[in-house]
């Protein structure tokens, strides 16, 4: 198997992996009953629940998990180097907003989330990083 060939299937997974963990998140009603299940599991874990339930709340996760999904279909879809790498830097992005949240006391859950964009942002800009730094060749 090629480079390209295994980057497209790291881009794809990568999308099958937001398309199953965002799609609860599209819709008020999906997003109701994910955000009990991760209350409770919260609960369970004792890594803390999440915070109310509230229009406000309901809407930005809506929009997030609606962008999710629509930029998963089209890695599934798409799976180029340039998609690969601009998912990799929105990776470093929702990483590091993951971070502050828990430094600022949000629920313990976000580590498992955490770990896997950090996973998937290393490892989808790694090669670009490596070539990045390799000697340019006349």
């Amino acid at each position: 198997m090629t480079d390209t060939a295994r980057y497209a299937r790291l881009v794809r997974a990568s999308a099958w992996y937001d398309l199953l963990v965002t799609a609860p998140f599209a819709t008020p009603w999906t997003y109701a009953l994910a955000h009990r299940a991760l209350d409770a599991l919260g609960g369970a874990l004792g890594t803390g629940g999440l915070p109310p339930q509230q229009p406000t709340l309901t809407l930005f996760a809506n929009l997030m998990g609606s962008l999710v999904v629509v930029w998963s279909v089209l890695r599934l879809r798409r799976p180029s180097p340039a998609h690969g790498l601009y998912d990799g830097a929105a990776r470093v992005l929702f990483a590091c907003w993951q971070a502050y949240a828990l430094a600022l006391g949000a629920t313990g859950l976000l580590w498992g989330f955490l770990v896997v964009e950090a996973a998937f942002g290393a490892a989808q800009l790694r090669p670009w990083w490596t070539a990045a730094r390799r000697p340019a060749t006349r």
